[in-house]
């Protein structure tokens, strides 16, 4: 029976280690658009006491992802890339958006923005390639 859209990302979620590992929690979802948010810990800083740049990264890659299978076929990212904007701190709560809002039959593109309370501190591009695959409950 194939799952629903709002059910997907917390069935991946369940299943990814390392978004586990980040805290990254689900904050809205429905077809087309998830939203995450994590705190960073210390253990995620860089040697200039700052956010780890593949922290910011992987929750906007999270976001994409989860939001890209809510179309309720297995897709995967051929493309992305980041713009970092502000510099994080430990403590910091951030929240990344994805909203698939241009869909074309096997290929999806998409920005994310990553946000500390309302300032922008990173953009996200990805393209997402969907596969015939559907997102079941048995899976």
């Amino acid at each position: 029976m194939p799952l629903l859209p709002e059910q997907i990302p917390h069935k991946m979620l369940s299943q990814d280690a390392y978004s586990t590992w980040l805290g990254i929690e689900i904050l809205e979802c429905e077809i087309g658009r998830c939203k995450v948010g994590m705190t960073i810990r210390k253990d995620m800083l860089n040697s200039m006491n700052k956010a780890h740049g593949g922290i910011s990264y992987s929750l906007a890659d999270t976001a994409f992802g989860f939001a890209a299978n809510t179309h309720g076929k297995y897709a995967v990212s051929i493309e992305t890339s980041i713009n970092h904007i502000e510099a994080l701190d430990e403590g910091d709560y951030i929240v990344a958006e994805s909203v698939i809002e241009n869909v074309k039959n096997k290929l999806g593109f998409n920005i994310i923005e990553v946000k500390r309370g309302e300032e922008l501190v990173a953009l996200f591009k990805g393209v997402v390639y969907r596969t015939s695959k559907s997102w079941e409950e048995n899976d």
